[in-house]
């Protein structure tokens, strides 16, 4: 029984730039966090150029590089423009009515929303990095499993721990927190079984073939360190979002550009003049550059109508008006939101692909991310 079809390591692009860009980021994240305990341990607050790095540059930036695989992409767009048209305004005028019905149900949608993209986004990794294994069914189970438990069993923890976090996922109470010990024992142990398991079952392979599939180890390794340190462990904001916007934010970019730069140097109709400029040698500087510039209008545009919290950061933005009213409140949140649900929407369509025909092919299995 052979493990992998061939001999090759099931890269994106190659070794380099997937360790770098994809595969590193969580244990960067939790080296950065190790080092400063006393930052990030318990901390509730955030120096601002921090933050402006970690949210502006990374999280929301992140959320714009769905344009590169839909609205700025014609080809993409001609194959699914109902949809590309309709989940935005679906997700908007669904994103009115709740806000109407209570602010916190808005934010609380939006937040499991959120939290079904992120774990959907990690099990996508470890598809994309199994597709070249010739796995017996258990063997892939125990594998989706473990993807699935490294995320979900932070989040029980979280939500029925009964202890108050320093940290949320948006505003304070989109989660809606229990006391149940019961649940968590169980969850606990099927979180250690399912280590152990998948822990045995890569040894047994190596052994019997010879092979590791390392980009997939390491996308389970980091998942678990990642999600475990960033909510049970540490009980910091800064931890947190440490761990959970660099583990996230940078390989979904990294993905998205690596799949956008194969497809235009191997496709003469796909060279616009956009995608020269995005996706040629030195394009990724523009590619970066855009979804900064998008994401810092956006955070202008929150801290100058709603938050007023970074006026330092967004003094173009400062002299907007706050915004009071619950009407236009409601009219406006699920409008600045919209790029946020919209992508967490739209990566349920915009990955579903069939297995292409060449070995080398970047995404070759559906990524929800």
């Amino acid at each position: 029984m052979e493990q992998l079809k061939t001999g090759k390591q099931p890269w994106v692009k190659n070794g380099l730039t997937d360790g770098i860009f994809i595969l590193s980021p969580p244990f960067i994240a939790l080296f950065i966090v190790a080092l400063f305990p006393a930052q990030f341990k318990n901390s509730v607050l955030m120096p601002v150029q921090y933050w402006v790095v970690l949210i502006v540059m990374i999280d929301v930036a992140h959320v714009y590089s769905t344009l590169y695989r839909t609205y700025f992409n014609p080809p993409e767009f001609k194959k699914q423009p109902h949809v590309l048209i309709a989940v935005p305004l679906f997700c908007y005028i669904g994103g009115v009515m709740l806000y109407l019905a209570g602010g916190i149900f808005f934010w609380r949608v939006l937040a499991y929303l959120a939290v079904y993209h992120f774990i959907r986004q990690q099990y996508g990794f470890l598809r994309i990095y199994s597709r070249r294994e010739n796995q017996i069914p258990l063997f892939k189970y125990i594998d989706n499993t473990a993807i699935y438990i490294a995320t979900i069993y932070p989040l029980l923890y979280w939500h029925f721990a009964g202890s108050k976090k320093n940290f949320n996922w948006f505003v304070d109470g989109d989660f809606v927190l229990f006391h149940f010990d019961g649940l968590l024992i169980a969850a606990k142990i099927i979180y250690l079984v399912t280590i152990a398991l998948f822990a045995i079952k890569e040894a047994w392979l190596y052994i019997k073939t010879q092979q590791f599939n390392l980009p997939k180890n390491l996308v389970v390794l980091g998942t678990f360190l990642s999600w475990y340190f960033g909510i049970v462990y540490y009980n910091g904001d800064m931890a947190f979002t440490t761990l959970n916007v660099v583990s996230h934010g940078i390989p979904y970019m990294a993905l998205v550009w690596f799949y956008e730069q194969k497809k235009f140097t191997g496709w003469k109709s796909y060279r616009t003049r956009f995608m020269k400029l995005t996706f040629s040698r030195y394009g990724v500087l523009s590619f970066v550059g855009l979804l900064i510039l998008f994401a810092y209008v956006e955070e202008g545009l929150w801290d100058g109508l709603i938050w007023k919290e970074h006026v330092s950061v967004f003094r173009i933005f400062a002299t907007l008006p706050s915004i009071n009213s619950d009407m236009l409140l409601a009219l406006t949140v699920p409008l600045l939101a919209l790029p946020q649900s919209t992508h967490y929407v739209l990566d349920g369509f915009i990955w579903r692909m069939q297995k292409q025909k060449q070995a080398e092919g970047p995404v070759t299995t559906d990524i929800a991310a």
